[in-house]
């Protein structure tokens, strides 16, 4: 017989210590790609790394807290999972690995830059590690607050479920970035643009839209996406920075930014009304309506909106596209303010054949991935 699984009556610490460390890494993720972009590859003690690397070891507090009071203390074994003898939350183990992660990166990092220089490659092997340690801390996180999430009533659950929404949108801000060199502003008129989106984005915003089981879920995915990039946009640019690296092709004199957010917002509320709707759909019909409709409505307001942002109207703050990396050559597409030509025209439909049936896709696998979160317990 199963015994009742406690119910939280507050946010415990460990969960706000799991939210802060997702914090930490993705405003060090971004701040430390505004350093390269501005001053460039620096030493490795730098005020983004350890953002980023007190990602690695808030998560791993908060995780190896809750495996070994739950292992060897008083906590509760029924809200566990048995992981090599250990016993936890299934969150608390993904949380953990990408904390060992993250942090054996650190000195690979160090070493890897010494061994062969500060101004290599961006996919190199400890970066891969750290990429994947990010993401595991940011997993973990979310499954750690969905157990408890759906545990809880009343006023509590609200409020993880705000913090569960809370770490999807930074879920979606990753991923976001690493689609930085597919998604720039010049590339927004092609195909493969649209492609990338429809891989990358319908099984976030559907599945944990879908976990959180409230209205508006997947609307406020993307507002705290848009606000964090909006943010960013705005406030990185207050600091100066001058390039420590040559050769210089652009003036730089303060931190160059990321790029204003993509317009998923009316994407997003479009998946929540069809949500709403489909309680007594089969899944392949919601997925069907939901992919074309993510997609439909994306390129509807992206493509004019790519226009926008070429002309001098968005050449200020606001929008961002004044700013540009210090090694930034005078004939790309981007500075020249034109769209990319990289593709054929048989290339061009293609993608945009090919990117209706991936939405498709990938808002099956979300709805399957969000019913199976609904019933994570432990």
């Amino acid at each position: 017989m199963m015994t009742k699984m406690s119910q939280p009556d507050r946010v415990p610490w460990f969960l706000w210590c799991a939210v802060l460390a997702v914090t930490s890494a993705m405003i060090g993720v971004h701040w430390d790609i505004s350093w390269h972009r501005s001053i460039g590859r620096d030493t490795f003690w730098t005020p983004p790394h350890l953002a980023i690397y007190l990602c690695g070891v808030l998560g791993g507090i908060a995780s190896g807290y809750l495996i070994l009071t739950t292992t060897f203390g008083a906590r509760s074994k029924d809200e566990s999972v048995r992981v090599f003898g250990f016993r936890g939350p299934l969150g608390a183990f993904v949380c953990a690995w990408g904390g060992i992660a993250m942090l054996a990166s650190a000195p690979f990092d160090d070493w890897w830059h010494n061994a062969y220089g500060l101004d290599v490659k961006i996919i190199s092997p400890p970066h891969t590690l750290l990429s994947l340690g990010i993401f595991s801390v940011m997993f973990g996180s979310l499954l750690l607050v969905l157990g408890y999430l759906n545990r809880a009533e009343g006023p509590l659950k609200r409020l993880l479920a705000h913090l569960f929404l809370y770490l999807g949108g930074l879920i979606v801000v990753l991923m976001t970035v690493f689609l930085m060199e597919r998604t720039d502003r010049s590339d927004m008129h092609a195909g493969d643009f649209y492609l990338v989106l429809s891989i990358a984005l319908p099984m976030m915003l559907v599945g944990i839209g879908r976990a959180a089981d409230r209205p508006w879920a997947t609307t406020q995915m993307a507002v705290i996406y848009t606000v964090v990039q909006l943010g960013l946009l705005w406030i990185l640019p207050l600091f100066p920075a001058v390039p420590k690296l040559g050769p210089v092709y652009y003036p730089v004199t303060h931190l160059v930014p990321p790029p204003f957010p993509l317009l998923l917002l009316p994407s997003a509320v479009a998946l929540d009304l069809v949500r709403a709707r489909a309680r007594d759909w089969s899944p392949w019909r919601e997925s069907l309506i939901s992919g074309v409709l993510f997609l439909a409505i994306l390129i509807a307001v992206q493509w004019p909106f790519a226009n926008f942002l070429q002309s001098p109207a968005a050449r200020n703050w606001l929008f961002g596209t004044k700013y540009f990396d210090y090694n930034t050559r005078p004939f790309w597409h981007n500075i020249r303010y034109v769209f990319a030509e990289f593709e054929t025209r048989a290339q061009f439909w293609r993608a945009m054949g090919t990117a209706p049936v991936a939405a498709i896709v990938t808002s099956r696998l979300g709805i399957t991935w969000g019913n199976w979160m609904r019933q994570i317990r432990r």
